[in-house]
């Protein structure tokens, strides 16, 4: 059995297109499967329908969370939550088409225990497509894995023992798709065009985008305390040449004064860096000893087969 994974925030709109489509390409190969919808506590009126979709079809199951989690945070719920021998994750904005979920299922029967969907182009993003360049640049060349695709995957699917390597990571502050390529396993990709979003406006701010990007190097990375420590390096050895240029230099004490100006402010904005940062990484390990739940689930709409617990 094949479940889908669909995280939702303020998507009522699309929910039922994206059912119909979705239910129509499952029959269309035969595919037994069901449907894990996590509600991200959405202001209109997205559980309603998920729940109408739960009474007509028991393939169907949902989820709301007590509070706006954001969407990794509903992805692992969900993770948390599916039966199946595998696990796709698609978006509810119809961006990524279901009936590409076959050929993603056609690589898993293979041999490959995570499928990457790696998109060609997004149309009419452009915003988008330079944060996820830069996004993946770092995590590709200054983090290290290599194997993230270039351009960026919104669309996976994984096998039921990815499933379970996942679910033993207790990390609250995480990129799942950074994770899922840390876990290793046998991983594939195919190309696909991402198509314009059927309906509504993407909770994907840019807030969240930086807190992601903080996220996914922090959970994976020390670079930035390294380079604190090159950078405090070169501008120690700055220092010393200014201070021999100045000795040099004496009977000019205008430029003399404006260099140490320099150096000061130099100084002074490499130390705030460098607290930022370690702040990050201190913040971030207060937040896994606090041991807080990632997430509560306030409603569930269906019959969850998987007997996980509300709070996690």
């Amino acid at each position: 059995m094949i479940s889908i994974l669909t995280p939702a925030f303020n998507e009522s709109t699309n929910l039922r297109a994206l059912y119909d489509r979705l239910a129509a390409a499952m029959a269309a190969h035969g595919m037994d499967w069901e449907w894990v919808i996590v509600d991200d506590h959405s202001r209109d009126d997205t559980f309603a329908v998920i729940q109408q979709l739960a009474m007509a079809d028991s393939r169907v199951r949902g989820l709301r969370l007590a509070r706006n989690s954001g969407s990794h945070t509903a992805i692992t719920c969900g993770l948390h939550h599916v039966s199946g021998d595998a696990a796709a994750l698609l978006a509810a904005d119809l961006q990524d088409p279901p009936e590409f979920l076959a050929t993603m299922i056609q690589r898993w029967r293979q041999g490959a225990q995570v499928v990457w969907a790696v998109r060609r182009q997004r149309p009419g993003e452009t915003s988008h497509r330079s944060f996820a360049a830069v996004y993946y640049w770092i995590m590709r060349r200054l983090v290290g894995m290599r194997e993230m695709p270039a351009t960026g995957a919104d669309f996976f699917l994984i096998d039921r023992v990815v499933i379970e390597a996942f679910r033993q990571s207790r990390e609250r502050n995480t990129s799942v798709f950074a994770l899922i390529t840390w876990l290793g396993f046998r991983q594939d990709r195919i190309e696909y065009d991402k198509q314009p979003r059927a309906s509504g406006r993407s909770g994907w701010t840019l807030a969240r985008k930086v807190t992601l990007v903080i996220d996914s190097v922090t959970s994976f990375s020390d670079f930035p305390l390294r380079w604190c420590l090159y950078g405090g390096l070169s501008l120690l050895a700055a220092g010393a040449l200014v201070g021999v240029g100045g000795l040099m230099l004496l009977p000019s004490l205008g430029a003399g004064l404006l260099l140490v100006v320099a150096l000061v402010l130099a100084l002074s904005g490499l130390q705030l860096c460098a607290l930022a940062i370690v702040g990050q990484y201190v913040y971030r390990a207060l937040d896994e000893a606090r041991g807080r739940p990632r997430y509560v689930v306030e409603a569930v709409a269906g019959r969850l087969m998987s007997a996980q617990p509300a709070v996690e």
